[in-house]
């Protein structure tokens, strides 16, 4: 037998090891010698079912695809005047610069149509590509976008806007085969290509994304796109979503899936974050949160969530020593460049760690922003953000600061992408979500039993705090919400900074220093790590007696 409990099957069930014991067997040990039993001999051993996580919620149903809005008239239609006319004016325009063409082929996307191009020999590539005013102008359209080569195939693509633009709605990409019957571990379904084929991707192997461009061109229709994706496909046990919005209004709308699918810092009552100062003490959070999967992984002897999950579905992890089911966490942060404005360094340094280390444990960042400079997105920021969704951007430069290369800015906006992913750029047409639909969504989500608790995430300490006997912190000068803290505290049974923080409508400084006071005064415990202090006094009226003392022994 192996002595490693996280190596074995174990058995949650709290009466099945009597079960599995026959009755025979050698006599009880003596009770100081307590020797344990094991359902692991052979002749003994109880087939378990697999932990399914889902029977959390086991009437859990996911929301009906008739909340999502169909647009029957919809269809793409080839209108062969404008195909031909394009093509004629695309011929004469490179004849004009002396560019031959052999042949000139168009398939028709939703919003652009791609015409691709067989020069004759001899003619330059980088010729064609240093014609694309020119051949915007001749076309009398903007959006007019040059892909030179097309990677694969020895031809070249111009990318012409559709004089009849067609919406591609998330009913369709949700209905989609290839939506149904992936096997993704987050899967998300942007819209359509410009070939008209849905695309894609598994944010767990992106495993990070930048989504940026300039104000009103798209970035809140694809981050709609990304949690309606999830939501449609993940189970609240599997998923919880870390919402930042500091301008308030953007995911607002979620906030019905609290019970759900939101994770919240421990003591507040609004899981979506929109306090700059929370926003920073939440990444801080995520970070203790990636640090304590990492312990759990390295206890289990795996090298990522899913081989953890893995084996604690397969009854292989003793819950007794720690080991539980671990949801994905994706953490979507609106406005990053007004937060780095804000706070610099203290929001970019955590970020950077998730984005460094939380893809083998299930953790992954979704950054965005209108400002793409290089001043938001820094080196650091960049490498490792590998996946980029760009809107239509003011100018080239903004461009060139998200994908490394200049064409955001000839997009046509209203959800008009081009994403990099694996060194490959692709235009998307974004899959359009209402806010009605949202709101139907999470209502019908909310109206389901959820968790008496939403998702937890860690109390972060700041390290460079000074305990309170380095503060020498003198009781006589006690904050004039001391009393009530101490009788909320005890009453609770829980030490948290953050608690005192919103009810009391404090500080963080603040709340900080009446915890130290209240440590001195011997009503809780030091801090230990992440977790939230002991109470060492367990009720009201003891507490009363200690007060008492207090302001007998320390007069204001």
């Amino acid at each position: 037998i192996n002595d490693d409990d996280d190596d074995l099957p174990f058995n949650h069930e709290p009466n099945a090891v009597q079960n599995a014991t026959s009755s025979n067997e050698q006599p009880e040990p003596p009770a100081e010698q307590e020797m344990p039993v094991s359902i692991f001999e052979e002749e003994n051993s109880v087939q378990l079912e697999p932990i399914n996580p889902r029977l959390e919620l086991p009437h859990y149903k996911f929301p009906p695809i008739e909340l999502l809005k169909e647009y029957p008239n919809n269809k793409i239609e080839a209108n062969e005047e404008e195909l031909n006319d394009n093509q004629q004016r695309i011929t004469t325009a490179l004849r004009t610069y002396g560019v031959e063409v052999t042949s000139i082929e168009a398939q028709l996307g939703p919003t652009v149509t791609l015409y691709e191009i067989t020069l004759a020999p001899g003619i330059r590539i980088s010729k064609v590509q240093s014609l694309n005013k020119d051949i915007a102008m001749s076309l009398k359209a903007e959006g007019v976008r040059i892909i030179a080569p097309i990677p694969g195939k020895g031809t070249i693509g111009i990318e012409v806007p559709n004089q009849k633009k067609l919406i591609v709605p998330m009913h369709d990409m949700v209905a989609s085969k290839k939506y149904q019957t992936n096997t993704m571990e987050l899967p998300i379904i942007l819209g359509k290509t410009i070939t008209n084929n849905n695309y894609m991707i598994d944010l767990a192997k992106c495993p990070h994304v930048i989504c940026a461009g300039a104000t009103g061109q798209g970035k809140s229709v694809a981050l709609n796109a990304v949690l309606m994706s999830l939501l449609y496909k993940k189970h609240p046990s599997e998923l919880k979503l870390v919402l930042v919005d500091p301008k308030t209004v953007e995911f607002s709308m979620y906030a019905p899936l609290l019970k759900h699918y939101l994770a919240k810092m421990p003591g507040e009552d609004d899981a979506i974050i929109t306090d700059v100062t929370k926003v920073v003490a939440a990444m801080n959070s995520l970070c203790v949160e990636m640090e304590n999967r990492y312990e759990l992984l390295k206890k289990a002897k795996v090298r990522n969530i899913i081989e953890y999950n893995d084996k604690y579905k397969e009854r292989r992890l003793n819950p007794e020593n720690g080991h539980h089911f671990l949801p994905y966490i994706v953490v979507i942060i609106d406005e990053f460049a007004d937060l780095i404005m804000q706070v610099g360094k203290d929001i970019e340094t955590p970020v950077a760690r998730l984005a460094q280390k939380a893809r083998a444990i299930g953790i992954h960042v979704i950054l965005a922003t209108q400002r793409p400079s290089v001043n938001v997105i820094t080196g650091l920021i960049k490498s490792n953000f590998p996946v980029r969704f760009a809107c239509k951007t003011a100018q080239a430069i903004d461009s060139k600061t998200i994908l490394d290369c200049t064409g955001a800015e000839t997009l046509i906006g209203r959800g008009d992408m081009l994403i990099l992913s694996n060194g490959n750029l692709e235009r998307v047409q974004c899959a359009f979500v209402d806010t009605p639909e949202v709101e139907a969504i999470n209502d019908y989500i909310q109206a389901q039993e959820g968790y008496l608790e939403p998702y937890e995430l860690p109390e972060y300490v700041d390290p460079n705090v000074e305990s309170a006997e380095d503060k020498g912190i003198d009781l006589r000068n006690r904050d004039p919400f001391f009393e009530e803290a101490a009788r909320l505290i005890v009453g609770s049974g829980q030490g948290s900074t953050s608690m005192l923080q919103r009810k009391f409508s404090l500080g963080y400084n603040r709340s900080g220093r009446l915890m130290d006071q209240l440590e001195v005064a011997g009503i809780v415990g030091t801090q230990v790590g992440s977790k939230p202090r002991e109470v060492y006094i367990n009720d009201l009226d003891t507490l009363e007696m200690v007060l008492q003392n207090i302001n007998s022994n320390n007069p204001r």
